[in-house]
């Protein structure tokens, strides 16, 4: 399997929503490298920062589930390098 590492910015607009993106990361622990968040309390929103280490395949089909949530936006950049498993 191609494998590269990705960085995916997330906003969280809407606290209604922050459990399903946490279920949704918890499913996909196995690809995930780490991730940080930031809550801007000025603003009222939380900024999330997750590394992964996927296939081109899993990383598309995790943004799309996590730009699926009311509330929630999402970007993804992947590396130019891929690995094989």
């Amino acid at each position: 399997m191609t494998r590269r590492v990705a960085v995916m910015g997330v906003i969280v607009e809407k606290e209604a929503s922050v459990e399903a993106l946490n279920a949704l990361l918890h499913e996909a622990r196995g690809s995930i490298i780490g991730r940080m968040g930031i809550p801007y309390r000025e603003r009222g929103i939380n900024i999330i920062a997750i590394f992964l280490d996927a296939s081109q395949d899993v990383i598309s089909a995790l943004a799309g589930k996590i730009g699926n949530l009311d509330g929630i936006s999402v970007k993804t950049l992947c590396s130019n390098v891929q690995y094989q498993d």
